[in-house]
């Protein structure tokens, strides 16, 4: 049965939406500054065995789902062969409604494999056997699928303890997609998490061969490591704060807890907080000094499922929102850092959509003509808000409060090389509402304007903010 709802004016609901998507933003390149791609994959030009390790290997979104369709978990992330897998998802997809999934993935057969069938278990053998066909094929792999969606740069996650041994040789290949990674120094954040900290600064001091014993050490380390992502082509660091902290403190403060730690003792929250705001600093400081953008992510509650937790791990699908306040701790982070004029590029990303309107009013505290316009930028739409009403809800936040002409857009925060579509589902979005409101007489039908405005936040923004 083939699916008819995803054709050429998909989500375009005006003349003038179709005019803005096929004219300006469906052909413009794709700059993917925060996903969770691997870079070996990338590198070692993989063929996936199979539709199941390119589309369910790797995505939490998915596992989610088939969760909630009463599918057992010996389907999601079990041991069940790689087909029976693919068949449970497949059982899924009728049922999510409404779910951003019910579009992405219908997409993703479009544009890799050219299927437009429906997913549902009557077309699963089908769609099986289509897309393994085609992914064994040397022009389906990962460099090739990147290619086939015009892929122009993107940048992983990568813990500041790698070697970044891909992406180094990816460079030295010569491979034209750029290919570059990002600091995430989630783990130095946890220092509640004493044992697996501990192991963590260990691992820092040997591959740095610095001797960690106080808070100088660290930062020396640290250095170490920021300048030699930096050699190799990382221009973004990434921080994922569940709470955010704040303490008017000092280094001499954060070192007296950092020592605690060191030694075995435990901490309360409040130490934990004042260690947390020092490195807030240090980390500001050092993505000033390099030209860096400083991405926050905000709000997660992670894991509360503590049983399914102990079965399967984290990162498999249970985490959700959390509802702390952010305001005034995080304007006072901010604040720290701007007095001493070592605030940098820095785009915040929540997971609660209630606070979109707190985070599009605070950036304007910050805004400064030292690097570049939209300096202080709220991130796209993330993890529960990565949808239609989502993207819409931030992008008319940002609009209201903020300046949305100069946004640097989408992003595909996945795991899966096949979710660049992502970025046309965000186009075909944000060209919809400016041709809503351009049909509305809400915005000129100045031709220059709404031309250099799609091109902007689809592309050239970020292009211009990054450096890459």
């Amino acid at each position: 049965m083939a699916t008819q709802f995803i054709g050429e004016n998909f989500l375009l609901r005006s003349k003038t939406a179709e005019h803005l998507y096929h004219s300006y933003a469906k052909a413009l390149p794709i700059i993917d500054y925060h996903n969770h791609l691997s870079a070996q994959e990338i590198n070692e030009d993989v063929n996936f065995s199979s539709i199941t390790e390119a589309w369910l290997g790797h995505d939490h979104y998915k596992w989610r789902a088939m969760r909630s369709n009463g599918i057992e978990e010996q389907y999601i992330t079990g041991d069940a062969s790689e087909q029976e897998r693919f068949n449970r998802w497949c059982e899924t997809v009728p049922y999510l409604i409404g779910n951003p999934l019910m579009h992405w993935t219908h997409l993703e057969l479009q544009r890799y494999f050219d299927i437009d069938l429906f997913i549902n278990e009557e077309n699963a053998e089908a769609i099986w056997a289509q897309c393994n066909q085609k992914l064994a094929l040397p022009e389906f792999s990962a460099q090739n699928l990147l290619r086939r969606m015009n892929v122009e740069s993107l940048c992983t996650t990568d813990d500041p303890l790698s070697d970044l041994a891909h992406h180094k040789a990816l460079a030295e290949k010569g491979f034209e997609i750029k290919v570059l990674p990002t600091f995430r120094a989630d783990d130095l954040f946890y220092i509640e998490k004493c044992t697996k900290f501990v192991e963590w600064i260990g691992r820092l001091a040997s591959i740095t061969n610095v001797d960690i014993h106080a808070m100088k050490d660290l930062f020396s380390a640290l250095d170490l490591r920021f300048e030699y992502f930096h050699e190799n082509g990382c221009r973004l660091s990434d921080i994922g704060i569940k709470i955010v902290p704040y303490v008017d403190c000092s280094v001499e403060e954060a070192n007296a807890v950092f020592q605690k730690v060191l030694t075995g003792s435990d901490i309360t929250l409040h130490e934990a907080a004042v260690f947390k705001t020092q490195i807030f600093h240090y980390f500001g400081k050092k993505n000033q000094q390099l030209g860096w953008a400083m991405q926050i992510h905000i709000g997660v509650l992670q894991d509360p499922n503590k049983r399914r937790f102990e079965e399967i791990g984290g990162a498999t699908g249970m985490s959700a929102m959390d509802d702390k306040l952010i305001a005034s701790n995080l304007g006072d982070l901010l604040s720290d850092l701007d007095y001493h004029h070592h605030l940098p590029k820095t785009i915040i990303y929540c997971v609660n959509p209630r606070d979109n309107a707190v985070i599009a009013s605070l950036i304007g505290a910050y805004q400064d003509s030292d690097s570049v316009p939209g300096k202080i930028q709220f991130g796209s739409a993330w993890w529960f808000n990565d949808q239609k009403d989502g993207m819409l809800s931030q992008l008319k936040t940002l609009g209201n409060m903020g300046i949305l002409g100069r946004f640097v857009g989408m992003l595909t925060d996945s795991r899966s090389l096949l979710s660049m579509p992502r970025h046309e589902y965000f186009r075909r979005i944000l060209c919809n509402l400016i041709g809503q409101w351009v049909e509305e007489g809400e915005l000129p039908n100045d031709e220059q304007l709404l031309k250099s405005t799609i091109e902007g936040i689809c592309y050239k923004n970020a292009k211009n903010y990054f450096a890459l």
